[in-house]
């Protein structure tokens, strides 16, 4: 058993407490079900700036000649 993670407590969360299927708990990575159970983690949210320096470093591309 891994001494990570509490795989009882998990099991029991997503089976009983969401009331996911043993096939859809076990499809799930551990992030997945840690977001299902409302902890989103240590990460901050993507504000205004981080979306424009996202936007400027990746734009989308167009086809040259589009009405668009």
């Amino acid at each position: 058993m891994s001494a990570g993670l509490d795989w009882p407590a998990l099991m029991r969360a997503g089976l009983v407490g969401l009331r996911l299927t043993p096939e859809a708990f076990w499809a799930l990575t551990p992030a997945e079900l840690r977001m299902m159970l409302g902890d989103a983690g240590a990460r901050a949210p993507l504000l205004k700036g981080g979306l424009e320096a996202l936007m400027d470093a990746w734009p989308d591309e167009t086809e040259r000649g589009s009405d668009e």
